[in-house]
């Protein structure tokens, strides 16, 4: 996640079309479906599905739910403040449809989410954009779509990858050994501090734009410490997170942190130290990270990267992981 940049984009002057709709909370019967698309039941099924899945882990609220009212009373836009579980301050939206001649609308609703999640003491709210469409928000238009976030404040802070690899009973059979040249020792072994101190050293040259972002605004070891703490967020065990140690002289060099969020394993971070590099370990954590997921009954694990990141994206697919998509990351201050 990225915090607050230092100057809030200039608003953009006011789009054309139709007059922005009425902007109010979604009605008990308007949950879980929102805008129903005709013709489209695949997109209004996994619409249903995840707002569910959301309201049921606490990663949003009724009260976090607008809609546009079209002139019948029935939802013709909508957009989600979301959150992670447990927390009570949205950190982004999701499920942001609005109707492709209404710029006005668009606008509308994402001013009104930046409104109630600064009224709940946001101070940035972010949104990421997948394509090819698909489940679950099926995001159509991404041209479009993007033009809208950015007259609304919104500015790209990372151009990412999307990778996925189905598992199953058998896949730690189907991974490659673990590389001879590393030992692993877990957090439940060494604590948090070398986690910390590891992930500063190779912070301070990273290829991933967000990452290069905080420490920019925080320094390395402050970007660190924010770091380690919020996929610290995302359900895990010590024993999941591990440092490899390089054999040849005892010094850590790659750092592992697989976790799930509410609703999929992911390989929250895999990170090389910067004297480390050019020798497949970030291939080596990223194949550790999955067996432990997958040993855990994951079914589906999931992890992104910087496009520039090319020694990363290399790791996800020497471990059999495919892209799924290219993920637009946007960020807007409060």
């Amino acid at each position: 996640m990225t915090r607050t940049p230092a100057h809030r984009p200039a608003p953009a002057g006011p789009a054309a079309g139709r007059p922005a709709r009425p902007v109010r909370p979604a009605r008990p019967g308007e949950l879980p479906a929102l805008v129903e698309h005709p013709g489209d039941p695949e997109r209004n099924a996994a619409t249903r599905a995840y707002l569910a899945r959301l309201l049921d882990s606490g990663c949003t609220r009724p009260a976090w739910c607008l809609v546009a009212e079209g002139g019948d009373g029935r939802p013709v836009g909508s957009v989600v403040l979301w959150t992670l579980p447990g927390h009570r301050i949205p950190l982004a939206v999701v499920l942001f449809e609005a109707p492709a001649d209404e710029p006005d609308t668009a606008a509308a609703l994402l001013e009104a989410a930046a409104g109630l999640a600064a009224e709940l003491g946001a101070t940035a709210l972010q949104h990421v954009l997948d394509a090819p469409a698909q489940d679950p928000q099926f995001q159509r238009d991404p041209e479009r779509r993007t033009g809208l976030l950015r007259q609304a404040g919104f500015r790209r802070i990372r151009d990412g990858r999307r990778f996925s690899l189905h598992t199953g009973p058998h896949t730690g059979d189907r991974l490659p050994p673990d590389d001879p040249a590393l030992v692993f020792r877990s957090l439940a072994e060494l604590g948090p501090e070398p986690f910390v101190a590891l992930l500063e050293d190779l912070l301070t040259d990273t290829a991933d734009a967000r990452l290069a972002a905080d420490v920019r605004e925080h320094g390395a070891r402050r970007a660190a410490e924010l770091l380690f703490e919020e996929t610290a967020e995302l359900k895990h065990e010590p024993e999941w997170w591990e440092i490899g140690h390089d054999t040849a002289d005892g010094t850590p060099a790659v750092i592992s942190l697989p976790a799930e969020n509410p609703l999929v394993a992911v390989i929250g971070f895999v990170g090389v130290a910067p004297a480390h590099r050019g020798k497949g370990y970030a291939a080596a954590a990223v194949v550790r990270g999955t067996r432990i997921l997958a040993a855990h009954g994951a079914t589906e694990i999931r992890g992104d990267c910087d496009v520039a990141n090319t020694a990363m994206a290399k790791a996800f697919l020497r471990a059999g992981y495919r892209v799924v998509a290219d993920r637009q990351e946007f960020s807007r201050p409060l």
